[in-house]
């Protein structure tokens, strides 16, 4: 047997095997707005068992266990919030995003993972593929009220980034739309700008009261329909939204749809492409990286396509300068192509 000593630390494959426990802990803290109930001053596990409707025992291993992870501090026996968490999972914060785990642990997206093997073996999804591409899923319908919230800042920088000036008469078309949040933002910006929002019908409702909250539903145009399929209208766009859209699927159907997007333009028209892009070794930034292994549990085809690879799609396509815009500290990157 070897030396203790000199044996590598068995740790990180520990804590592999034992992610669900922390992610199932961080649902329930959502569940019962633990970091809520702490942010609004009850701070011991007594009175936050109060608040959240919840026995104190439970209470209290449930914020020892979020001492643990860094995501609540504890003095003696009074709990308090981490910035992180003040900023990110308090629900009366602007920055909230817990309700992402509505979409993300859905479970649909864990069925996924509990058939990762399957996957693995196929090269894609075989079991939620046909969810997600069914026009009447509440599938998207979740997503979009789940996670909008976390794609603010992208949707700020989309907006900083479009390069016109910012009294321009714009007709912007946002492809899958979802929540709304990038065409929205970018009416916001460019008080000038039309919005026309490509969706199925039950998930543009959810865009277009965002856009009603908001104060842009009189710029804020639906578009019913398969991106692939419904006709984008007779008068060409100065920009197109291409969001969390083209990693869905494989080379050859975001060619074809980048085409589309292509004709859809007018010259000098830009398209707009948010992706998590990796390096070209594929194991690095880690969360773009990674991002491929969710695209091989959610879809039947997808991936999280390199730099180099996403421009020789926006090429083929006929978009001759494709400029690379990563958005630290941000996963999420641009290519703006221009027409």
């Amino acid at each position: 047997m070897e030396n203790v000593r000199e044996m590598p630390d068995p740790q990180p494959i520990w804590q592999v095997m034992t992610g669900f426990q922390l992610s199932a802990a961080f649902k329930t803290a959502v569940e019962v707005e633990l970091f809520t109930k702490i942010a609004e001053g009850h701070s011991t596990a007594r009175e936050i068992a109060a608040a959240c409707g919840a026995s104190e025992k439970g209470i209290r291993v449930l914020a020892d266990a979020f001492t643990v992870m860094g995501f609540l501090t504890k003095r003696e026996t009074t709990y308090a919030l981490s910035d992180m968490a003040a900023v990110f999972l308090d629900k009366n914060s602007s920055a909230y995003i817990g309700g992402a785990v509505d979409f993300i642990m859905s479970d649909g997206q864990i069925r996924g993972y509990k058939d990762l093997t399957n996957a693995v073996r196929h090269g894609g999804s075989q079991v939620i593929g046909e969810a997600s591409m069914d026009p009447e899923s509440a599938m998207w319908v979740t997503f979009a009220e789940a996670m909008m919230p976390m794609m603010v800042p992208a949707a700020l920088r989309i907006a900083e980034n479009l390069g016109f000036e910012t009294e321009d008469k714009l007709r912007v078309l946002d492809i899958a739309a979802g929540h709304g949040a990038f065409g929205i933002t970018v009416a916001q910006q460019y008080p000038n700008a039309d919005i026309y929002a490509v969706d199925w019908t039950n998930v543009l409702s959810v865009a277009a009261s965002n856009a009603k909250r908001m104060g842009v539903s009189d710029r804020h145009h639906l578009i019913p329909g398969d991106a692939f399929e419904v006709d984008f209208g007779p008068e060409k766009y100065d920009v197109v939204l291409v969001t969390n859209f083209l990693h869905h699927f494989d080379v050859s159907t975001c060619t074809k749809f980048m085409k589309k997007v292509y004709a859809s333009l007018n010259d000098g028209g830009k398209a707009i492409t948010l992706e998590f892009i990796p390096n070209e070794d594929r194991v690095s930034p880690p969360a773009e990286a990674l991002f491929a292994l969710v695209m091989l549990a959610a879809t039947p085809a997808g991936d999280a396509y390199t730099f180099s690879e996403l421009s020789r799609i926006c090429r083929e396509a006929g978009f001759k300068e494709n400029i690379h815009l990563p958005m630290p500290p941000m996963p999420q990157h641009l290519i703006i192509s221009t027409k």
